[in-house]
């Protein structure tokens, strides 16, 4: 092919525009739904077969094998972090000079420390993604193609040159332009790491935890909207969220920590029958909250 973009390396082999996927979950399938309705070809590779197969009557156009990685301009890691460190591991030299791989792995960290390394031994790109969307359920059957309109992907850059590191990241926009998110945010990966493990981890730890109350088994008839709200992501894939806790544990063992703190400063209040000090506590928290929103 010709080089007639500055990133792409000579002897590039892929096709452009050309997208592999690693793993059609609901991360996985949802990236594939949106870049094949947007006109890219896309090959994938599955541990289920059968999700396979169901993905290429109508969303994958072909398998993602060892003769068809070094063909693909975008590799797109949807595994859990392990599966694509150690795919990427073994797949490495197949892997065209010039592609970009990205992952869509919730943790930062340990999944770019790891691949960073790798990409560092080649003539492709690693490029650290996390898309902020997503359901409390997972697998194909779950996946949407709008899944990411209008949503923010954080992404961590690699270390090069500044000009390089512009280059790379608006060939990426611009193969990810079908996904059609609002926003694009840098963030080193230890950024990334605190900020999600109170946006979204420790969401999930309390959904998880609250639910194992007794009356939850008896709500019926008497929960409404905040129920739902805050059982929403009480659901959840236990072997995927252990692997991500335990890879993010530091951070969210901290905001753990913290809300232990204030939640205890509200049962203190309320043990005492203490007026004044529960109407601070809960104007803080209002005011707090409206803070934030405006930022």
């Amino acid at each position: 092919m010709t080089n007639e973009h500055p990133s792409i390396a000579e002897g590039a082999t892929f096709v452009p525009g050309r997208v592999g996927i690693l793993g059609l979950g609901l991360m996985g399938g949802s990236f594939a739904k949106a870049l094949h309705a947007g006109g890219h070809e896309v090959f994938a590779w599955n541990r289920t077969r059968t999700t396979l197969e169901l993905a290429m009557i109508e969303t994958v156009d072909a398998e993602l094998t060892d003769d068809t990685i070094p063909t693909c301009e975008l590799v797109i890691l949807a595994g859990y972090p392990e599966v694509s460190i150690d795919w990427l591991r073994r797949m490495a030299d197949l892997i065209s000079p010039g592609a970009i791989v990205i992952d869509v792995v919730g943790v930062k960290r340990v999944i770019c420390e790891a691949c960073f390394a790798i990409a560092a031994e080649h003539d492709w790109t690693f490029v650290g993604c996390h898309p902020m969307a997503g359901t409390q359920f997972s697998g194909y059957a779950h996946t949407r193609g709008n899944m990411f309109h209008n949503a923010p992907m954080v992404v961590v850059p690699p270390a090069i040159d500044d000009f390089e590191r512009v280059d790379v990241l608006e060939r990426l926009k611009g193969l990810l332009a079908p996904c059609g998110f609002g926003l694009f945010t840098l963030a080193t990966a230890d950024e990334h790491d605190e900020l999600i493990a109170y946006t979204s981890q420790l969401a999930h730890v309390v959904s998880n935890a609250y639910v194992k109350s007794p009356s939850a088994q008896r709500h019926k008839g008497f929960s409404a909207g905040s129920y739902k709200d805050l059982t929403r992501v009480a659901r959840l894939n236990p072997t995927m969220w252990t692997e991500l806790f335990l890879d993010n544990a530091e951070h969210l063992s901290t905001e753990i920590g913290t809300l232990i703190d204030n939640l205890q400063q509200y049962k203190d209040a309320i043990d005492q029958g203490d007026a004044e000090r529960l109407h601070g506590l809960l104007a803080e928290g209002d005011r707090l909250k409206r803070e934030a929103e405006r930022r």
